[in-house]
This record gives C-alpha cells, structure tokens and sequence, in this order.
C-alpha cells in the first residue's frame, strides 16, 4: 500500500512532567547527566520498553515496580510501548504515560493508536499506544499515521492508522529526531511490510540525527525488517527481549542513523537487563550523536 506522510488528527499529549509534579523532586543526579565539553560528539543514552500496560512478566499490575525498573535504567530518552491512558480496568483507567513521566520528572509525548469515547460523558477518552518520556526538552511532537490492522474492528482491513510516534529533543542544542513504534504482532508478516515501507519514508523526511526505538514483532533477521537497516543500524544488544522470563527471541529494539557528520550515530554498546516488571525486556543503549545541521 503507497502511503503518504500523514499524521493524525487525534490530540496528542505532550507536557513537562515537572510542571505537573513539582512537589516531587529526586535528587539533581536523576535527571542530569555528565556531559563532554561544547563541540564535541554528544552522549545520549536511550532505552524501549514495552511495559504491557504496566504488568509485569508474572501478569500482575504493579507501576511501582515499572518505575523502579524505568528509574534504574538511567535513560535520558526511553520509548515505551502498550501504554495505556484511561484504556480500562486492566491498569486502573490511569494515565501511565503521564504518570510514569511524574515520577521519573521527566518530558513526555503520548501518542495513541486508538483513542476512543468515553463510556460515560464527561470521561476522558479511553486511549493506547506509544509514549517517549525524555530528560531533554520536547521541542515538538507528531503522531504519524502508519499501516495498521486494527484490534477494535470485528472485521479489520489494512488501513493507515495514528500511533507511530515522532519527537525532536534537544540535546545540548543538537535537535535529535526520536520516533517510537509498535508495529504488528501477527504472524503474517504483510502488514508490517507496509509498516516498514511507511516508517521508511516517513523517516526520510527528516534530516539529523534519527533513532528510532520500539517493539517491532519480529527477529533482526526477519525479511520484513530487511529494508531498515539499509538507513540504521541495529543497536544490537546480544541477547533476547522476549518473553521477560527465559526470553528466546530479540523483537525489540534501538535503531539509529548511519551517515557522516550532521546524521549518524555511533553505538558505544547496548544491553538488557535482567528483569521481568513487564513481559518484554528493554532494551538500553548508550550512542554518540554526532554534531551536525538537522531540521
């Protein structure tokens, strides 16, 4: 299917989470981190998680242990999957995305895949998808439309759907372009061929640095996920993600921007830990972005 860049009419949430929770305040060295003298490359440490609606690995609800596990990470930018804002009773009709970026005080922009009325009047709508909390400032947000098959419809067709999330941080004034997607989970892997054909174009719009960050349902090696890594690289960790107990299978991952000066990012190393807060394991990688002109 030949789609163009779309991006979608749903709100979008982004604010300052220290703004919202400004009587919570950790200590200085959980939101700063060292950083090399101006003029030099830009150390950036990154991490995706899919948290299952904040369910842990044993099927129990339990954000306190995502946020620990999220805190221990010290990730200055983390793209987090299966989020859910007021979805239902599974994670207690809360906002995890805004909630988790209090607790951490850090940026956050929340991008839904489905956004639905609510059951009564007055409510806030009932939404899932994908979120990007960031330590760095957000200086603008999109939540693009990609190829999906929808979970809500009795009788779904591949159609162009929201939730394939798209932030700029700044970086010690670098503008880093950070997009964080989830893409199908079925074994037929035709919807994510379309998948990877839009993200794809979509990231070729952009210019800079670019990482993209998510849970892509599918091995490094899978033909669908061929195409990507003729732009990015595999920030390849060297273990397995998936299932969080014995995982067996790496689908989730950190991707960035090959090139020169102005676009490419160098990975220092990557890694999972150990850890069953969610069904999936993160994945963190620490990246050098080089300095350059982005837009």
């Amino acid at each position: 299917m030949s789609l163009r860049r779309r991006t979608s009419r749903i709100p979008q949430l982004l604010f300052t989470a220290s703004l919202l929770g400004a009587l919570i305040a950790p200590p200085a060295a959980a939101v700063t981190t060292a950083r090399p003298p101006s003029g030099g490359d830009v150390p950036l440490r990154v991490a995706t998680y899919n948290i299952h609606a904040g369910a842990g690995g044993d099927g129990v609800f339990d954000l306190d242990r995502q946020t620990a596990e999220l805190r221990s990470l010290d990730a200055d930018v983390i793209g987090l999957q299966e989020v859910d804002r007021h979805w239902g009773d599974r994670s207690g009709w809360r906002d995890l995305a805004g909630e988790l970026a209090r607790r951490l005080r850090m940026h956050v922009s929340f991008a839904p895949i489905y956004s639905l009325d609510p059951a009564r009047p007055g409510d806030p709508r009932a939404e899932y998808g994908v979120a990007v909390l960031s330590r760095h400032r957000i200086v603008s947000a999109q939540n693009h439309e990609i190829t999906r098959l929808s979970t809500q419809d009795p009788n779904p067709a591949p159609a162009p759907a929201p939730g394939f999330g798209e932030v700029v941080v700044r970086v010690r004034g670098l503008p880093v372009h950070v997009y964080v997607t989830h893409l199908d989970y079925r074994p037929d892997p035709a919807v994510r061929v379309a998948q990877v054909a839009d993200t794809r174009r979509i990231m070729a719009e952009d210019r800079g640095p670019r990482i993209l960050l998510g849970d892509l349902n599918a091995e490094p090696a899978a033909p669908e996920l061929a195409p990507l890594w003729r732009e990015l690289a595999d920030a390849d960790p060297g273990a397995p993600t998936f299932p969080a107990q014995d995982p067996i299978k790496r689908i989730d991952f950190v991707a960035v921007s090959k090139g020169g000066p102005g676009s490419g990012i160098r990975v220092r190393k990557a890694w999972v830990p150990d850890t069953v807060a969610s069904d999936h394991r993160p994945v963190v990688a620490d990246l050098l972005v080089r300095r350059g002109r982005g837009r």
